[in-house]
């Protein structure tokens, strides 16, 4: 237990744990800051203060980490607990789409959150001496390259030393705050609720974008969830408990006691807090952080690609496996470059931490809402709560994140438009390619011919069989595909034994190896066999090719001829989607991993079959 929670302090708080360092300095002297006054300050602290313990505390730790599937976390991983049987327009569940679309937002999460972390760590050079100013935008791309080029290495060898880091830096956190409350400690009236409603009342419209600033400490929430998987809820919550939050707590009414005491601050309260002395250090500790909050948000981008190819909803792209031991530690290289590119662009375009604030939490907010949404249809509907219950506890969590949701939606002109836009793209790509994949198999299982009556007429008019087995990958559960009858057609013969083989993939994580193949007889050599795996699990042919020996069913790797159908997509004159979506399909189609590479199987055992289908 103290592996894995200080396993999941290095991993699933890093993001929340560097909010320090922009987050109250937004408050006060953000775009909308106000004046650094003893009830402004007050009035902050207990915002923030409340903040925490209903976001992170009560909606996350308490309920949401309840709302697993079969132990893994994230959006993606809740949809699919709440899709089954619900179809909308186009065969598309309406709380699919809005899923769809929380999962898209935490791509924006994903370049921001690298920004915005690493830059506010390097800007304490220039704290320090002016010397710096100059030289924080190239230091913090220096470092932003860095990080990304080691990805393909994995996070397995440098993940022990991520929880002992983490660990200091929330000692740190803890030791600056208490040392500057000791002279300040009427600041600690903060926990009063008073102060944070009478600040609201007070401030109106201003205090909504000031709730803006304020969301900024718990953007590392969603991490909660999604990394649920890797350590478990108990570990998670201890570390909350025990160290995170009373690190964060005491930081932050340690800023605001330094604001009490000296308002010039507000430029920058965390390094205020630091001793002269130890500047540099903690530049550097501050630096390490971030880069440990980046490399987790990034892992989860690349965790969230690989189950959305798996579910159905990304063309196939290579997914690199780091590590023997650990599923998750796995590289996905155009993801990796395309965060990479679009991290520094956020940094030359918006030039400062303060600017990017303002970009900063109108994805995470979305999110939030939707989680919550996706929450309640999973009480109702699979915990069968009652509507009374379910909807009281939702409501009361709704009023919290539909709070934030508006303090950040007014931010979308000064810079949220970014993660917005980021997230439209890559939610048309999701939906596009799963549109496409549906109209294609319609198309191809129109043209399919029925297992009996082939089997019917290969009986009458037997073709010539050669020696070895003949496996034909297809999306098509029923039919005879396409790549079969083209092969028969074109090259007169068939295989003594045939396997029709489908990989599904199934709304769990991890499909239990007696559960993974399903095989049926169909007759004159002939077998159907459906191989299951989770959205967390990568289809492997070798293991499928081990499981069937065991059933009975034999067939040597090097030996085995596979048979892939290759589609050429071509206009049709009715499309059924729109010309500039079927051109998008098209592109993402031609430029999908080859299903070769993607179930590993040797180059030198496989024969492609094209044919042209309209779309």
């Amino acid at each position: 237990m103290l592996l894995l929670s200080l396993g999941a302090l290095g991993v699933v708080y890093g993001d929340i744990g560097t909010s320090p360092l922009y987050a109250l300095r937004e408050c006060f002297y953000g775009a909308h800051g106000i004046p650094p006054t003893p009830g402004n300050v007050v009035g902050v602290l207990s915002l923030i203060f409340w903040t925490l313990l209903s976001v992170i505390s009560v909606k996350y730790l308490v309920f949401i980490l309840q709302a697993d599937n079969r132990g893994e976390g994230g959006i993606l991983a809740l949809m699919a607990l709440v899709r089954p049987g619900r179809v909308g327009h186009n065969g598309i569940s309406p709380l699919v789409v809005i899923g769809l679309f929380g999962a898209a937002l935490l791509y924006g999460d994903g370049i921001i959150t690298p920004a915005i972390s690493v830059l506010s760590a390097v800007e304490g050079l220039h704290v320090a001496t002016p010397f710096f100013e100059p030289y924080v935008i190239p230091i913090t791309i220096v470092v932003l390259v860095l990080l990304f080029l080691v990805q393909y290495q994995g996070t397995a060898r440098v993940g022990a030393v991520f929880g002992p880091i983490t660990l200091v830096w929330f000692v740190v956190l803890g030791l600056l705050g208490v040392r500057e409350i000791v002279h300040a400690p009427h600041v600690l009236n903060a926990v009063n609720p008073a102060h944070a409603v009478g600040f609201l009342v007070r401030h109106g419209v201003n205090g909504l974008f000031v709730l803006g600033s304020v969301f900024l400490v718990v953007t590392g929430g969603e991490a909660l969830y999604a990394d649920m998987g890797h350590f478990g809820r108990r570990p998670i919550r201890i570390t909350w408990y025990a160290v995170v939050l009373p690190g964060l707590l005491l930081n932050y009414f340690g800023q605001g006691a330094l604001l009490l005491n000296n308002p010039e601050a507000a430029h920058n309260p965390f390094y205020r807090l630091v001793p002269e002395v130890a500047l540099y250090p903690m530049v550097a500790l501050a630096t390490l952080a971030t880069v440990i909050a980046s490399q987790a948000v990034i892992s989860g981008c690349f965790s969230l690609t690989r189950q959305a190819i798996l579910l159905g909803y990304c063309p196939r792209i290579e997914i690199d496996h780091t590590s023997q031991a650990e599923i998750g530690q796995i590289y996905v290289g155009p993801v990796n470059w395309a965060l990479m590119f679009a991290t520094i662009g956020l940094v030359l375009g918006f030039g400062s931490s303060g600017s990017l604030a303002a970009a900063y939490g109108v994805a995470v907010s979305t999110t939030m809402v939707i989680t919550t949404l996706l929450f309640y249809v999973l009480a109702r509907e699979q915990w069968h709560w009652s509507r009374w219950g379910a909807g009281l506890l939702s409501g009361a969590l709704l009023i919290f994140d539909v709070a934030f949701f508006t303090a950040n939606i007014i931010k979308v002109g000064h810079g949220g438009w970014f993660p917005m836009v980021i997230a439209t793209a890559v939610f048309i790509m999701l939906t596009t390619w799963k549109r496409g994949r549906e109209i294609l198999g319609k198309k191809l299982r129109a043209g399919a011919l029925p297992v009996e009556l082939f089997l019917e007429d290969i009986k009458r008019h037997p073709p010539v069989r050669v020696p070895g087995t003949a496996v034909f990958l297809t999306a098509d559960q029923h039919g005879i595909p396409p790549s079969l009858l083209h092969n028969l057609k074109h090259n007169k013969v068939l295989h003594e034994e045939i396997w029709l083989l489908t990989v599904m993939t199934r709304d769990i994580p991890y499909v239990p190896r007696p559960e993974r193949l399903e095989i049926k007889e169909l007759g004159n050599g002939f077998h159907r066999i459906i191989a299951y795996y989770g959205f967390m699990e990568d289809p492997n042919i070798r293991e499928i090719l081990h499981l069937t020996r065991s059933r009975g069913l034999t067939a040597a790797l090097m030996e085995t001829t596979f048979f892939l159908g290759r589609e050429t997509l071509i206009p049709a004159k009715k499309p059924e989607m729109a010309h500039w979506r079927e051109q998008l399909f098209a592109f993402m189609s031609r430029n999908a991993q080859r299903p070769t590479a993607f179930f590993r199987i040797p180059p030198n055992r496989v024969v492609e079959l094209g044919a042209q289908i309209e779309l």
